[in-house]
């Protein structure tokens, strides 16, 4: 498989992209959590955990997206 600049960019901008995304869904379970009158730890991990999850799925589609394009 022959790399060019233009490919590692692209996925490059796309594992930014799922962090962004990962990081938004992350914080928003993280208050939901929080405003269900869960502690602030307790919160955290649960937010820690969705982010891992998140980024997980990300990854897995990014590795299907590049298997298939490139």
């Amino acid at each position: 498989m022959h790399f060019t600049p233009t490919r590692v960019v692209f996925i490059v901008l796309l594992i930014l992209v799922a962090a962004l995304v990962a990081a938004g869904i992350a914080g928003i379970a993280g208050m939901l959590h929080r405003m269900d009158g869960a502690s602030v730890p307790a919160a955290c991990l649960r937010a820690g955990a969705t982010f891992a999850a998140v980024m997980t799925l990300a990854m897995a589609l990014l590795t299907l997206l590049s298997a298939w394009l490139l």
